[in-house]
């Protein structure tokens, strides 16, 4: 097995190296015989993930290994970070891969959507390499490498548009973390809360979204309510009003005699929501989506689609060849 490190400016180290341990190299490369050209269409899947903790990155890692067993798979990790890709594609490109899906283990589908395609030369837009700021990240106050630049590769890549508020996998993963805390549902009340994104459209539309994950909850389980908040942790114009809204659906409900459950709509752990509540009365166990199956259900099935998508464009390009 091969240890990939990851380099990092942050002050947060994020441990891509347990990654690299725990995502065997020996998977053969799929290889898919075109129907005209009689080429070999070899495919891989690059898994794209914001990262955190070690515990954050192994569930991740858990995730994505069964996919590992089918194809070429590696990680990379960040909020669209060209350093980060660039590794990911030279490990791709040394297995013998020549078209990449690239899915995107984000909430929102939007969340660095452009930006990925320009790093990935998919979309103009991004500097060659050595004209990028190394201070971006820096200028941003943000925790971790933000790179901005093309990366150089023959490569071609096929990126998915969906995040995981879009999968309906995720109805599941809601209701059993639901299920999981409730005794009483006629007498609780449930808040899913989100990180949420700056721009009011954006946000509406995470809102919209999540809140169709809940259906299958409200209708198996019958809670007093559910309702879908978002953060808005990195906008703090937008964060206060939202915080105050946060404590107040709780508050109210602690005023009315009814049971508060908090399910974090994240794809990993509690973030800063115990902070946020603080002295209010209510329930949850901090888990995120990961762990659970069918994140990696979704992962494989968003990479299915790509691959999909890649065998098309090279049998059409084999068509217009000939």
């Amino acid at each position: 097995m091969r240890i990939h490190e990851y380099a990092t400016r942050s002050t947060r180290l994020i441990s891509t190296c347990a990654i690299g341990l725990a995502l065997s190299a020996c998977a053969s490369t799929a290889v898919l015989e075109s129907r005209n050209s009689g080429e070999e269409f070899n495919f891989g899947v690059m898994v794209m993930a914001h990262g955190g903790s070690d515990e954050w990155n192994a569930h991740l890692v858990e995730a994505v290994e069964p996919l590992q067993e089918s194809v070429p798979v590696e990680v990379a990790l960040g909020m669209a970070d060209a350093g980060s890709m660039e590794a990911a594609v030279r490990r791709l490109e040394s297995r013998g891969v020549s078209h990449v899906g690239v899915v995107r283990v984000f909430i929102s589908g939007e969340s660095w959507y452009d930006r990925t395609l320009q790093i990935l030369g998919v979309q103009d837009g991004a500097p060659p390499r050595g004209e990028h700021d190394h201070s971006s990240a820096e200028a941003a106050n943000m925790p971790m490498p933000m790179g901005f630049w093309k990366v150089d590769t023959d490569l071609a890549f096929h990126v998915s548009g969906d995040g995981l508020a879009d999968a309906v996998e995720m109805d599941e993963v809601v209701t059993a973390r639901i299920r999981a805390l409730s005794s009483d549902p006629a007498n609780e009340v449930v808040a899913v809360i989100a990180h949420g994104p700056g721009d009011d459209a954006e946000n509406e539309r995470w809102i919209a979204k999540i809140t169709e994950r809940t259906g299958d909850a409200r209708e198996a389980l019958g809670p007093r309510d559910i309702r879908v908040f978002t953060l808005r942790e990195d906008w703090p114009d937008r964060r206060n009003a939202a915080e105050q809204e946060i404590r107040d659906y709780v508050a109210q409900a602690n005023s009315q005699g009814l049971t508060p459950i908090v399910i974090p709509y994240r794809v990993q752990g509690f973030g800063p929501y115990g902070r946020v509540l603080g002295d209010l009365d209510y329930r949850a166990d901090q888990t995120g989506l990961l762990p659970h199956r069918n994140v990696g259900l979704w992962i494989a099935r968003q990479a299915d689609l790509l691959e999909a998508e890649a065998l098309d464009r090279h049998v059409t390009l084999a068509e217009n060849l000939q």
